[in-house]
């Protein structure tokens, strides 16, 4: 949805503040029917809504489903929060560990295998 880059732009213009298809037109090198569709796509989706004012139709960010996808991000965020800890709190577990002592050297005669004779 707001991969698309006018899309994007329009969102954002709209995040500064409500305005007709015209004026969001004005700042794009598309024509005001391809606004017009972008913003019908960001309506469906929940980001915007309109209402008439006289004959123009005034948009605006729907802060209702921007609260939506808002937290629909926040549970991948909660999640990639819980799984850095646990790999922190892991390294710092090891961390705190004494030191492994180091194997004694081994007896190559104990390795050795016999000679035949």
């Amino acid at each position: 949805m707001l991969g698309d880059g006018t899309r994007r732009a329009i969102f954002e213009q709209l995040a500064e503040g409500p305005a007709a298809v015209g004026h969001l037109a004005s700042g794009l090198p598309v024509t005001r029917p391809a606004v017009s569709q972008h913003l019908k796509v960001l309506k469906d989706a929940g980001l915007v809504r309109d209402h008439r004012q006289g004959t123009r139709r005034i948009y605006e960010v729907d802060l209702r489903g921007v609260a939506e996808i808002r937290a629909y991000l926040d549970r991948f965020w909660d999640t990639a929060l819980t799984s850095f800890k646990t790999v922190v709190e892991a390294g710092e577990a090891r961390a705190a560990e004494p030191p492994a002592k180091a194997a004694p050297p081994s007896d190559p005669s104990r390795n050795a295998r016999p000679t035949r004779r």
